[in-house]
Formats: structure tokens, C-alpha cells, sequence
């Protein structure tokens, strides 16, 4: 968990899975740090009249678990994200427990970029969530020996 990786750690094809309940608590949180009071989060009245039928937990958050699944994971916090994108496939209520697959899926040993995909499901198996992402590696340093 939380490991320096280096990029020549890495290889194309390494894959992790983890399984997360979203929480009221997880979403509070969330929504209390970020300000997304959108009221199909915290308005039962509202979410509702929605053609979901009831609150929904926000899908940048879920995004972030996925991110986190990553880096604790799986590529560990030397790499830096430089270009994200989610697509929100379904819907994730509060008490889904969700299923991401996270994988590493191209490697550019020339600028030191990693490319990873993932997918979380629902419990029933359904998409919600779909993600490819970049991060970049920083160079070894050449290491110098001491004049002697």
C-alpha cells in the first residue's frame, strides 16, 4: 500500500481488483469537503423525482476510489496524473458495493508515461464507471560516486 514504484517496476498487463461499499459516510464526507451539495446527492424529496429514483452517490467520488485504487494499489505514488477521464456508465446508490478493475494498459519508456484503464461494477455486474488515465514517471537520477 503506498509504495515508491519505479517506472521499470511496472509492465504492461498488471492488473488489481479491489471491492468498496460506497457509504453514506464516504459520500458526506465527500460532499462536505467539496461543496457538491447537488441535490440528487443529499435530497431524497428531489432524488426522487429523478429517472434514478433515489440519491445518488457523486461520481467524481467513485471516480477518486478508482484513482486511489491505483496508487495504493497498483502503480504506486511516484507516477503523477497528467490528463484523467471517466466515463459515468451507471448509477452508484449509497450501500452499491463496487468492484474495480484497474490495469496498466501501455507503457512509453521514452517519455516515462504510464497508461491505465479500469472498470467498476456494481454488484449485479453492471458498468458504472469507466476510466483511462495517464500518469508520468519522474527520471533516475544517475547516481554519483564520491571523489576519492
Amino acid at each position: 500500500m503506498y509504495e515508491l514504484k519505479p517506472f521499470d517496476s511496472l509492465h504492461v498487463g498488471d492488473e488489481v481488483s479491489v471491492s468498496k461499499t460506497i457509504t453514506e459516510a464516504d459520500g458526506a464526507l465527500y460532499i462536505a469537503a467539496t461543496g457538491d451539495f447537488g441535490p440528487v446527492h443529499v435530497d431524497d424529496s428531489y432524488a426522487e423525482t429523478t429517472r434514478f429514483g433515489r440519491r445518488l452517490a457523486p461520481g467524481i467520488m467513485v471516480a477518486g476510489i478508482c484513482t486511489n485504487v491505483l496508487t495504493a494499489e497498483l502503480a504506486g505514488t511516484l507516477g503523477v496524473s497528467i490528463e484523467d477521464r471517466f466515463w459515468f456508465t451507471g448509477p452508484v446508490f449509497y450501500g452499491d458495493t463496487i468492484a474495480f478493475r484497474v490495469w496498466i494498459h501501455e507503457m512509453n519508456a521514452e517519455t516515462r508515461t504510464v497508461t491505465w484503464q479500469a472498470s467498476a461494477c456494481n454488484e449485479e455486474g453492471k458498468e458504472v464507471l469507466k476510466a483511462e488515465a495517464t500518469l508520468k514517471f519522474p527520471r533516475v537520477k544517475p547516481k554519483v560516486e564520491p571523489a576519492t
